[in-house]
C-alpha cells in the first residue's frame, strides 16, 4: 500500500534466474521413470564430468565437446543433464532441429504442464541477444547442425556457436561431424574450439563409444562408411549381427515396415528429399510416387515433429529433418536418384533433390565461383544424409533404391535380398 522504496524491483533486476524446486523435482522424477533415458558405461562418465564442471564456481567459461557416432547416447546424456536443475542451476537443452526437442518434451511431460517443460528447451537461434552468462549450462545436442546466422531469413546474430558460449558459464556441444547434412551446417569441433579460445574458455573433450543403435555394431557403421564411399574402412563385407536387407520394391518395403510397426510402434519409413511436398497445398496428393502402385505423403503436416512417435504416423514418410537425432527399432529407407552407382562408383546428383528442399541452398551460388568445392560439399552432404537415414534403426534397416543399377550393385554386396 505504501511502497517499499523499490526493494522488490531491485531484487527482480539483480536476482538470479533458476528453476523452481517443483520443476526440478518433476524433471528428475520423469527421467528416472523413463527407460529410454537410462545411461550406461561412458555415458555416465561424461554426465558426471559435465555436472562436476558446471557446479564449480569459476570466473572462467568452460566449453565441453562430446563426440560420438550414431547411437552412442549423445541425446541420452544431453537430456539427463537437464536434471542439473536439481542443483538450482539455470539449464537449457538446445538444438537446431525442432524435432528432437518436441519429441523429448512429449516424453518428459508428466504431471507438469507442457509449457513448464517447454521452458527447458530452446532453438539454437535463441541467444542472439542473450545476456552474458545468463545460463549456468547450455546443452547443445546435434551441435553439428548449428548455423552461423539465426532467424527465419538468416538475418540475425553473427554465429550460433559464439552466441551460445557467450550466454552460458558452461556449454556442452554434442557433435558427430558425419551428420552435417546441409550447406548451412557449421558445427565442427574446430569451430567450437576457435570460439572457445576467443572467449578464453577452458576446453574439455570427451568421446562416447558405447553403441546401442544398429544392434551394438560398430562394424555396420564402418561398412556403411565404406560402401557409401564416405571414407575407406577395413569393413568391406557386411558380417555383423544387424538386420540389413535390400528390398526389390517400395511396396515390399512398406509392407515390411508396417508389419514391424505392429510390435511396438517403433518402425518408420524415411526417404531422401527427392520428391516435392505436393500435399502441403493439396492434402489429397501423394508426394512420393514410384511407378504405378506406390504413393505416400511426407509426414510434414499431420503429426509434425512428433511423427516418429505418433501412433498412426507409420502411414507417412519421414525425411532427414524430422528423424535426425531420433531413433526407431526398424527403419525403411527409400534412396532416391540423388545417389546412384555407376561402374562401382557412388555418384551424387544435387539436381535430383526436390525444389522444396533447402539442404543444398547455396550450392548453385558457390558453384559459380568454385565448382570443385561446391561439388565436393554437395557430394558429402548427400552421402551424409543417407548415412544418417540408414543409422536410425536400432535393430534393422531395409533399403529400396529407385535406380535399378544401384539396386543391383547393392544386391551384390549383401547376400540378403527380399
Amino acid at each position: 500500500k505504501y511502497g517499499d522504496k523499490r526493494d522488490i524491483l531491485y531484487k527482480i533486476d539483480n536476482g538470479k534466474i533458476k528453476p523452481s524446486k517443483s520443476l526440478a523435482d518433476s524433471i528428475v522424477k520423469m527421467l528416472k521413470s523413463n527407460d529410454e533415458f537410462i545411461m550406461i558405461d561412458d555415458q555416465k562418465v561424461v554426465y558426471e564430468n559435465v555436472l562436476s564442471i558446471t557446479k564449480k564456481k569459476s570466473d572462467r567459461k568452460h566449453v565441453i565437446i562430446v563426440q560420438g557416432g550414431p547411437g552412442t547416447g549423445k541425446s541420452v546424456v544431453a537430456v539427463n543433464l537437464l536434471a542439473a536443475t536439481k542443483e538450482g542451476l539455470n539449464v537449457r537443452y538446445v538444438s537446431k532441429n525442432s524435432a528432437p526437442r518436441d519429441v523429448f518434451e512429449s516424453k518428459l511431460t508428466g504431471s507438469m504442464r507442457r509449457t513448464h517443460i517447454s521452458n527447458m528447451f530452446s532453438g539454437s537461434g535463441s541467444f542472439t541477444e542473450a545476456d552474458h552468462n545468463l545460463f549456468d549450462l547450455l546443452i547443445v545436442d546435434e551441435a553439428h547442425r548449428l548455423n552461423a546466422k539465426s532467424g527465419m531469413f538468416s538475418n540475425k546474430g553473427e554465429n550460433q556457436v559464439k552466441e551460445i558460449i557467450q550466454a552460458s558459464r558452461t556449454s556442452v556441444f554434442f557433435i558427430d561431424e558425419d551428420q552435417r547434412v546441409t550447406f548451412k551446417d557449421i558445427g565442427s569441433k574446430q569451430e567450437v574450439i576457435n570460439w572457445a579460445t576467443l572467449h578464453n574458455a577452458d576446453i574439455s573433450e570427451y568421446s562416447l563409444s558405447s553403441q546401442f543403435r544398429c544392434n551394438g555394431s560398430d562394424g555396420y557403421l564402418a561398412w556403411l562408411d565404406n560402401v557409401l564411399q564416405i571414407k575407406d574402412t577395413a569393413n568391406q563385407l557386411l558380417d555383423v549381427e544387424y538386420d540389413f536387407k535390400v528390398v526389390d520394391s517400395p511396396e515390399r518395403l512398406k509392407d515390411i515396415i508396417f508389419e514391424k510397426n505392429k510390435i511396438n510402434n517403433k518402425a518408420r519409413l524415411v526417404a531422401g528429399y527427392c520428391w516435392d511436398w505436393m500435399s502441403k497445398n493439396n492434402p489429397t496428393a501423394n508426394d512420393i510416387v514410384i511407378g504405378d502402385s506406390f504413393g505416400m505423403q511426407w509426414n510434414l503436416a499431420t503429426d509434425g515433429n512428433l511423427w516418429i512417435i505418433a501412433p498412426e504416423s507409420v502411414k507417412e514418410v519421414g525425411c532427414i529433418h524430422t528423424c535426425q537425432g531420433l531413433e526407431v527399432d526398424y527403419v525403411g529407407v527409400i534412396v532416391g536418384d540423388d545417389l546412384v552407382v555407376r561402374d562401382g562408383k557412388i555418384v551424387t546428383n544435387p539436381a535430383k533433390r526436390a525444389k522444396t528442399d533447402k539442404s543444398l541452398h547455396g550450392y548453385k551460388k558457390l558453384r559459380k565461383f568454385d565448382a570443385d568445392s561446391a561439388d565436393r560439399k554437395a557430394d558429402l552432404i548427400i552421402k551424409n544424409t543417407y548415412r544418417t537415414l540408414m543409422t536410425r534403426g536400432m535393430k534393422g534397416c531395409y533399403v529400396y533404391f529407385t535406380d535399378e543399377e544401384t539396386r543391383e550393385w547393392f544386391k551384390g554386396l549383401v547376400d540378403r535380398v527380399i
